[in-house]
């Protein structure tokens, strides 16, 4: 198994893995969409499940399991990012202290309601595509919104000066990351999710949220961090969950 393969799961997934981790932590980013494929591919298989066993009429049910084995499978890292990027930037207006906001391990108010909005919306539209028999747009929400991951590292410098946990990911990403993650993606859904034009149109909208939200964090930060990275990623998944239940 390949060694940047080895790091995208056992950094974007709690799933075990054996082999040894990548020399160059950059090599991970073109296999970022087949992590997240990973993912969506098991909640996708524990919805199944659920149906069978207790039915169709369900669905909110099913929805909160997956909320919960969506925790579990990715650690919460992620919305673990979305809190700390909630309380930086809501909690402060000055570079250096919401730095300092962010780096923080207590979570605050903002943080908070920032989680209890993004589980609830999540919760909210796996039971719609649940109920709908639109799983396949858990799969195309997962693989998008880790492809953006790579996008956001290959496209910003990494704004902490000490470096974090995020930068050894961003030392040499460049285009080449970029388009491997991007074409991953393209690749991935069709092929998985069968040939459909709203696949195409999620991969560009979820491009556009982490084009304006990397902005973003540039002109407040001069770059992006870990937390953002992973902030990014929940605001990319649920624009795709919610893209998904509105359209079935």
């Amino acid at each position: 198994m390949s060694g940047g393969l080895i790091t995208a799961f056992r950094t974007l997934t709690a799933i075990p893995v054996p082999g040894r981790d990548a020399d160059k932590m950059v090599s991970a980013l073109p296999w970022f969409p087949v992590a997240g494929l990973s993912l969506g591919l098991i909640l996708y298989g524990i919805a199944d499940l659920f149906g069978r066993l207790a039915g169709p009429g369900w669905p909110e049910g099913c929805a909160a399991i997956l909320v919960v084995a969506a925790i579990l499978l990715t650690r919460g890292i992620h919305l673990d990012g979305l809190a700390d990027w909630a309380d930086g930037f809501w909690g402060a207006r000055d570079r250096e202290k919401t730095l300092a906001i962010m780096k923080d391990p207590r979570v605050g108010s903002f943080g908070v309601l920032a989680i209890a909005s993004v589980l609830l919306l999540k919760w909210v539209c796996f039971s719609r595509l649940i109920g709908a028999g639109e799983l396949k747009w858990i799969i195309a929400a997962y693989v998008v919104s880790r492809t953006m991951q790579a996008a956001l590292l290959a496209t910003h410098p990494y704004a902490r000066p000490g470096g974090g946990t995020a930068a050894p990911f961003a030392q040499g990403a460049d285009w080449r990351h970029l388009s491997m993650a991007m074409a991953g993606s393209v690749v991935l859904i069709p092929l998985i999710c069968g040939l459909r034009w709203q696949w195409f149109a999620v991969i560009l909208a979820g491009w556009a949220v982490t084009r304006l939200f990397g902005l973003w964090c540039r002109r407040r930060l001069g770059g992006i961090t870990g937390d953002l990275i992973g902030a990014c990623s929940e605001i990319v998944e649920s624009t795709v969950l919610l893209a998904g239940g509105m359209t079935v």
